[in-house]
């Protein structure tokens, strides 16, 4: 789950890192009163879940309040990479003098939280990794003992700050970025840029915090920021009926209990020279309900040309899987081909009840992949 960057930011602030007193505006006229509160030049920005906003226009100077309802007027309503601006953030415009970046990224091969600061700051930290790798500097933090001052002090110095009060502020956020990402179970958090502004204090100017959903039953006011008007509505239903789902590029819809099966289940169709368009894990035990809701939302993916339905059995009964496939297809009519493996508990009744429906079965995930593959090509 991400956060916008207005929410990232207060988040931010209520573990001590310095942000600027910005507002958020849904209309121009808000804007505007917001602007006049706070006096002087303003930055009006987008709050959409993508990045980019500043190079697609959503990311604007305003000088007085009457330009801030202009500002503002432009970018409402915009589309930026497919999703309406329905926000803007106005926030007091800073003297940068200096663009840093500082972010914390769970590190799963580590088994640690790797943090990391940049003198490259303004910019897609994926694009300074891949053209000046060196200018990134990088901590693995023992989860014991949290990140130490003195692995701070070896990022502020790795990207050249030296002076005392710029070292020890620095020291102060990045902990406090530390506690942040920690606290919220997140997977990323990530500050960009990290501005010294003219009085040369450090001031997070950005911010993004994606979360763990696996985690966001501990957290209920995180989980009540959910923006659902920028959610995809395939994963929104997912999501609502506790599917595991993620879009891909392909034809091939994957429909799969257990993540690992579905991992392989995508190899093989790759391995016959096909392309999965989704993972999708109805998990242990579903019933026919969520079994066709999870039909529906492979179905609702129009680059979908061919759908394989790969169950083993164990908790998960192959004749309440196959009652699932048997009551989506009713309700969804697709015009596009099936090709079914179910294997394990009642898998007999469960060829049965799909044989009754006219559906290609398969007794092996290679013959299944294989008649997916080539109906998916005619």
């Amino acid at each position: 789950m991400k956060l916008h960057e207005y929410q990232s930011k207060r988040l931010f602030a209520q573990h001590g890192i310095p942000v600027p007193q910005g507002e958020v505006a849904e209309t121009p006229e808000q804007a505007r009163e917001i602007a006049a509160r706070l006096g002087g030049p303003v930055v009006v920005k987008a709050q959409v879940l993508v990045g980019g906003r500043g190079k697609a226009g959503g990311v604007k100077l305003a000088r007085t309040p009457d330009e801030a309802e202009a500002r503002a007027k432009e970018i409402l309503g915009m589309t930026i990479k497919g999703l309406p601006v329905k926000k803007v953030l106005v926030d007091p415009a800073a003297d940068i003098r200096e663009e840093l970046y500082l972010g914390a990224v769970l590190d799963r091969a580590a088994r640690r939280v790797a943090v990391m600061a940049s003198a490259a700051g303004g910019v897609d930290i994926e694009e300074v990794a891949a053209t000046t790798p060196e200018k990134i500097v990088t901590v693995r933090v023992d989860p014991l003992v949290g990140l130490a001052d003195y692995q701070a002090r070896e990022l502020a110095y790795g990207i050249g700050l030296h002076d005392k009060g710029r070292v020890r502020s620095f020291v102060h956020i990045a902990r406090a970025l530390y506690e942040a990402f920690v606290a919220s179970d997140a997977s990323l958090a990530e500050i960009n840029p990290l501005a010294v502004v003219g009085d040369g204090q450090l001031v997070a100017l950005d911010g993004k915090i994606v979360l763990d959903d696996n985690a966001l039953f501990r957290h209920p006011e995180l989980a009540d920021m959910r923006d659902e008007a920028e959610e995809a509505e395939a994963e929104r239903q997912a999501r609502v009926n506790g599917l595991s789902y993620v879009e891909l590029n392909g034809t091939i819809g994957c429909m799969v209990n257990g993540a690992g099966l579905a991992m392989a289940t995508m190899d093989v169709i790759k391995l016959f020279g096909g392309e999965p368009a989704n993972f999708l894990d109805i998990g242990g035990g579903a019933r026919a309900e969520k079994v066709a809701a999870a039909m529906r939302i492979i179905l609702s993916d129009p680059h979908v040309k061919a759908v394989l339905i790969n169950i083993f059995g164990g908790i998960t009964r192959g004749d309440e899987v196959a009652r699932g496939i048997v009551q989506a297809l009713e309700e969804v009519r697709p015009s596009v081909p099936f090709v079914a493996r179910i294997v394990g508990t009642n898998a007999e009744q469960a060829r049965e009840i799909l044989q009754a429906a006219d559906m290609v079965t398969a007794s092996t995930l290679a013959e299944a992949a294989q008649k997916a593959v080539e109906l998916a090509n005619r």
